[in-house]
């Protein structure tokens, strides 16, 4: 059964995050960074870039270091309890832009390569013997996908990274049982379960409530990967909690609707919750991913401009998963960051009144082209709360008439 009112406060909420994820957003990155730093600093490496000027600010000087040489830890060392003595941790007031500017990152995490003076540093009590970082490990940027292996983790269990969220999992649950008592107050029935089908002509909805099962979790999911994220110190496996709660939270919701007498606890919604956390998953693990991918949401205006409820408000809602231009470096000076190539879905023609008057149903399976307005308004400098939290709530939502599509039968939409 369709829950109207989560698909209502949750396409809010996509708007709240501009406002929420200057917090979780800085704080992860300030965190790398601080590490970074405590890895880099008196260390003496071969500028790897010298054609470029020399930039200093504090004790860190980029693209070149000419300090004396001390051990290297590497990024499991730094995350232990067991830092050497000789690792000398400089304050946080250099140049942030300086030290994550294009030309100078690859040259400061070069620095971090060689494992010669590594082999002086023994071994982690929590991680056994150190291995100097790779090539690769060295090219990430700092991302959502980045986690503190397990054995160097804050919060290496299920429990203990769900106790870092417990307000937030109360307020969900809060909601959702507000939502869900409203219906005891009702017609109830026995539990029972109703399939419901999948994206058939014969069903309800033509899978678009399917579709919004898929993106409420995916949201849940993102938004309490954020908070342990944050909250976790980027742990190994939040994204897993995270997803694991938002389906847990969605699974019991639906057990409201197994006590309503025209409904049932739909197996087809469960599938499509996990659905859901699983891509959250796949975006917060899959370096890269995030960067490149979107699952957006899409509400196109109706005669009565917004509907709440009901088979029109399904009709209004499009979905997509977004390839974003902006997130491949090729791509980073040519007009093509800021267009994203869209793969989505849409039903219409399926309100009772349209069956009654004896039209078919129609799915819509589409190609498009749609404006990446995060980048158009704020590109790469985003240096406000605002600017910030906007950008990230339009990697959920996709402002409507911002797009060219072409269904599978030829039909031109925007």
């Amino acid at each position: 059964m369709p829950i109207h009112a989560l698909s209502r406060h949750l396409t809010r909420t996509v708007a709240t995050i501009a406002f929420l994820a200057p917090m979780f957003v800085t704080t992860a990155q300030a965190g790398e960074l601080e590490l970074e730093t405590a890895a880099l600093a008196g260390l003496d490496a071969p500028a790897v870039l010298p054609d470029q000027p020399l930039v200093e600010s504090g004790d860190v000087r980029a693209p070149a270091l000419d300090r004396p040489a001390l051990n290297r830890p590497s990024l499991n060392q730094i995350a232990s309890l067991t830092l050497p003595a000789a690792l000398r941790v400089t304050p946080l007031d250099f140049d942030i832009q300086a030290v994550q500017a294009p030309d100078a990152r690859p040259a400061l995490l070069q620095a971090r390569l060689s494992g010669a003076e590594q082999s002086a540093l023994g071994q982690s009590a929590l991680d056994g013997p150190i291995r100097p970082i790779t090539l690769d490990e060295a090219a990430m940027e700092p991302a959502w996908a980045n986690h503190v292996p397990r054995a160097s983790a804050t919060h290496r269990s299920f429990g203990s990274q769900i106790g870092s969220i417990k307000t937030e999992l109360l307020i969900l649950a809060a909601y959702f049982s507000a939502q869900s008592g409203k219906k005891l107050f009702r017609e109830t029935t026995d539990f029972h379960f109703k399939s419901e089908g999948w994206f058939g002509k014969n069903t309800t909805n033509l899978g678009a409530d399917k579709m919004l099962h898929a993106f409420d979790t995916y949201l849940i999911a993102e938004i309490l990967h954020m908070r342990l994220h944050k909250n976790t110190h980027a742990s190994e496996g939040d994204a897993v909690t995270a997803a694991a709660m938002a389906s847990t939270l969605m699974a019991l919701n639906e057990i409201s609707d197994g006590i309503e007498p025209d409904s049932g606890y739909s197996l087809e919604d469960v599938a499509m919750n996990t659905v859901g956390a699983m891509f959250s998953v796949l975006r917060n693990t899959v370096p890269g991913m995030r960067e490149k991918v979107s699952f957006k949401i899409e509400i196109v205006p109706n005669d009565d401009i917004y509907s709440y409820r009901g088979k029109k408000h399904y009709e209004q809602q499009r979905y997509m998963l977004s390839l974003k231009g902006r997130g491949f470096d090729a791509l980073d000076n040519t007009p093509l960051r800021f267009l994203d190539l869209q793969l989505g879905y849409y039903a219409s023609d399926f309100l009772n009144e349209d069956r009654a008057a004896g039209i078919v149903p129609k799915q819509h399976v589409f190609l498009g082209v749609g404006l990446n307005l995060g980048e158009i308004l704020f590109g790469r400098k985003k240096t406000t709360s605002f600017s910030k939290g906007a950008d990230l709530a339009l990697d959920y939502l996709q402002l409507p008439y911002t797009s060219l599509r072409v269904d599978q039968r030829g039909d031109i939409s925007y």
